[in-house]
């Protein structure tokens, strides 16, 4: 049964994420912990399918102009380094759903609570490279260690501060995603990796990710698409808290 609902389930997470920029690793990771698949494959895996979605992604929203290597590529100077830190990590089954329960709810603070605040902060200076290094160091190890590339705490933040604008942010997401992905996956190493497991996964987010981010790079309604997204993330919170406690 599992067999057969992950990869729907998947493909419409890889739609949704892919069509504001994102690799929908807190999706992927959320709902393998729910089925119960082990906890030591699901980081690889999510990373894994975040690198197919982003870098279908990156194809999209790259090709139309949007792309800013100088505005993601000093989040990646402390991002790539702690991405593979954390990679290298083995975390206790109990710590994993912890930090996983942490990121989710975050995530949903970050889509219902800040929705509001664009364009509300303009950083230069000093306190604009602690933000950038900070995020991408903070970032980094969320993708190595849980999965999560980091991308929908990015996104919103970078056009929070006036880094960039909204498509911008969404192709900065893109690449940051798949950098850090693949620090996560080389750290993680073969020992984690189940191909057997992954393929079927990756034809579905193909297919997901091919669609969502060709709507998204040419019209879309973001804040409408998050919403929805912070809905299955509210589920799947309370899903795993059922099977936590």
């Amino acid at each position: 049964m599992t067999d057969f609902i992950l990869p729907i389930l998947f493909c419409g997470v890889a739609f949704l994420y892919s069509s504001v920029g994102l690799g929908g690793g807190s999706s992927y990771t959320a709902l393998m912990a729910i089925f119960g698949i082990s906890f030591h494959i699901i980081p690889t895996t999510s990373l894994t399918l975040n690198l197919i979605v982003t870098f279908i992604g990156m194809i999209n929203f790259w090709r139309k102009g949007f792309g800013r290597l100088d505005l993601v590529s000093p989040f990646l100077v402390t991002s790539i380094p702690m991405a593979y830190l954390a990679g290298t990590l083995k975390l206790p089954e109990g710590v994993f759903q912890i930090l996983l329960l942490t990121t989710l709810i975050f995530v949903v603070i970050r889509i219902y609570a800040f929705k509001d605040l664009r364009f509300s902060f303009r950083l230069s200076g000093i306190p604009k490279w602690i933000l950038i290094f900070g995020l991408g160091a903070v970032l980094g190890f969320v993708a190595g260690s849980v999965g999560i590339g980091g991308g929908v705490y990015l996104v919103p933040l970078i056009i929070m501060f006036g880094l960039g604008s909204e498509k911008e942010a969404v192709a900065a997401g893109t690449l940051f995603v798949w950098v850090n992905s693949l620090a996560g996956v080389i750290a993680k190493q073969a020992e984690t990796f189940n191909i057997d497991f992954i393929l079927p996964l990756a034809g579905a987010v193909i297919v997901g990710g091919f669609g969502g981010s060709y709507l998204g790079s040419a019209k879309y309604k973001a804040k409408t698409i998050q919403r929805v997204m912070g809905i299955i993330i509210i589920v799947a919170i309370g899903l795993l808290l059922r099977k936590m406690l």
